[in-house]
């Protein structure tokens, strides 16, 4: 999964208005953050192998850390700690939601994926490895991640408003790109190399965090919404 990632981020806003889009978005995505790096130094390992899936050419070969349900609530536990230490997530019961939101978004990334993988998605590093395998059904995998995607996008439209003309061409601009790059992920050939997938992961992630945390800054969270914590 992908975008659908990205979906609960968005709409996690209407839970956590006072926490970042930046911080939401790295809270879905931090397994996915955390396994190019962990590819790199040679921790995990993933190959490429055309038609593993009939959405992704990649065999996930071994992601303990980074992808197993205990790690992933180990470190959501820690993010969240971080999250609640945030002196701009306050006042009052803000902290508190804030960081047990950051939490359940950081384990989401197992489930999303459970549905979506094949039986490669470990409980523990170690342990069984589990998944129903969603990918070999294209179709169903394109629109389903489409109506999450839609449907955070529209909680996220919903809960905050443009503060000027970046916040509001900023928004659409990082939405359209995560679609295309979707698109693009799943309709064009394998990558050339694994050393070319960690690099355009880590560069990938980087820019995407940049931009959210840019766009968030350009929107102001509507009064209801801050009237809800």
């Amino acid at each position: 999964m992908f975008i659908g990632h990205f979906a609960v981020g968005f709409a996690a806003k209407r839970v956590a208005p006072r926490v970042s889009l930046a911080t939401l978005f790295v809270a879905a995505q931090l397994a996915d953050l955390l396994w190019p790096v962990l590819v790199a130094v040679g921790l995990e390992q993933v190959r490429i192998d055309p038609g593993n899936t009939a959405i992704t050419p990649l065999d996930f070969v071994s992601y303990p850390y980074s992808h197993s349900l205990v790690l992933l609530c180990v470190w959501g536990v820690l993010l969240s700690v971080v999250v609640g230490a945030d002196p701009r997530v306050r006042p009052g019961a803000d902290t508190q939601v804030g960081a047990y939101v950051v939490f359940a978004l950081v384990v989401s990334h197992w489930f999303l994926d459970f549905f979506t993988h094949r039986p490669d998605m470990p409980l523990y590093p170690g342990g069984p490895k589990l998944g129903l395998g969603l990918w070999n059904y294209p179709a169903a995998t394109v629109l389903i991640e489409f109506a999450m995607f839609g449907t955070g996008l529209w909680i996220y439209l919903g809960e905050t408003r443009a503060r000027d003309t970046k916040g509001r061409w900023g928004l659409w601009t990082l939405a359209a790109f995560l679609a295309v790059v979707y698109v693009a992920n799943i309709s064009g050939p394998a990558p050339p190399s694994v050393t070319a997938i960690w690099i355009s992961g880590i560069a990938g992630g980087l820019v995407l965090l940049v931009w959210s945390w840019w766009v968030d800054r350009h929107r102001d969270v509507i009064l209801a919404s801050k009237n809800r914590g």
